[in-house]
């Protein structure tokens, strides 16, 4: 049985905090806990807006706190995300996420991360070889 503590994780684990451009998340779960899938709880900055495109990756994703949008780039289509929408990128969807308020947010992601991916200018992970 795995159990982690998020503010134990933030204190003592900076490995498993990862910041980028106005977003940061914390890794509960990587690759090398051998799930399958990888738990991170992440926060977009209120006001910024990212483009990516996990083309290795799917990755569901749940709204705990914040208002916001995600824009779909192959149809155009733009949806509300607020406390309790959920998003799985199920066709590897290129989308702009764009946080109106600090999103917080749940995100698995399939294949499992493993806390060093940084996104290429594509918006994507690269896929790390085991």
């Amino acid at each position: 049985m795995i159990v982690r503590d998020f503010s134990e994780i933030t204190k003592t684990q900076p490995e498993r905090v990862v910041s980028d451009a106005k977003w940061s998340s914390v890794r509960m779960l990587l690759a090398e806990d051998g799930m399958g899938f990888s738990f991170h709880i992440t926060f977009l900055e209120a006001g910024s807006e990212h483009t990516f495109h996990y083309k290795n990756h799917f990755e569901s994703v749940y709204c705990m706190q914040g208002k916001g949008s995600i824009t779909d780039l192959a149809t155009g289509e733009t949806h509300e995300i607020k406390p309790g929408v959920m998003y799985a990128l199920n066709a590897h969807d290129k989308h702009i996420l764009r946080a109106e308020e600090e999103l917080v947010m749940a995100c698995v992601f399939n294949p499992p991360v493993t806390g060093n991916e940084v996104h290429q200018a594509d918006g994507s992970y690269a896929l790390e070889s085991a």
